[in-house]
């Protein structure tokens, strides 16, 4: 008969490990896991307030409810032990947790807000740097401008100066000849002037003893 009886309870058992669902034992300081549905039977093991277990049968009429924890141990514990919501340690544990993760990553925002700031420090320095060296370029290529209309003017000028020389040169050598011709007509005319001029004295004398 006991065995039948034990036969049927593991059926029943196993049949509701399907709808399994997951609870918390409740802020007692300890609570026995059993073997059976009474006081009186066997403890697999005491479980902690707040541990995590999963239900595999619902609350039976003795009050008890057959559930599996973490490390696979299956059992019985009074229904009033179980509760839908994790127990009041096991909250704090969880905020204290949320909380240390929430500081931790603060901490990151601001050493990530502080690095943007070490970032938009050296962005604006790289802009300035970067403005400075396109305002040299500009002045760069202006003095180049500059230095090439220079050149321009200078060879302009260099050559505007050699056609002044060419233009003196011709001129001089205009002068020279016009003054080779004044010497080569002066230079005639005294010649003709020195046949000349004997001959009128001569002429003069000539009649000057006729008359006598």
């Amino acid at each position: 008969m006991k065995k039948t009886l034990a036969y049927l309870s593991a059926c029943l058992l196993f049949s509701g490990i399907a709808e399994a669902r997951t609870a918390y034992v409740t802020d007692k300081v300890e609570v026995p896991l059993r073997s059976g549905e009474s006081e009186r039977t066997k403890i697999v093991k005491m479980l902690e307030n707040g541990a995590l277990v999963t239900v595999l049968q619902e609350s039976t009429e003795n009050g008890y409810t057959y559930i599996q924890t973490n490390n696979g141990a299956e059992g019985f514990i009074l229904s009033r032990y179980l509760t839908g919501e994790p127990s009041a340690r096991g909250q704090l544990e969880a905020a204290n947790k949320k909380l240390e993760a929430l500081t931790e990553e603060n901490k990151q925002l601001k050493s990530a807000q502080a690095g943007s700031l070490e970032i938009g420090k050296e962005r604006d320095k790289l802009s300035a740097d970067l403005s400075e060296l396109q305002q040299t370029a500009a002045n760069a290529i202006q003095l180049k401008q500059q230095r090439d209309q220079l050149q321009e003017r200078v060879v302009s000028v260099e050559r505007e100066l050699q056609q002044l020389k060419r233009e003196n040169q011709a001129l001089a050598d205009s002068t020279n000849q016009d003054w080779f011709l004044y010497g080569g007509g002066l230079s005639l005319f005294g010649v003709l002037l020195g046949f000349i001029l004997p001959k009128l004295s001569w002429r003069r004398r000539s009649s000057g003893w006729d008359t006598f």
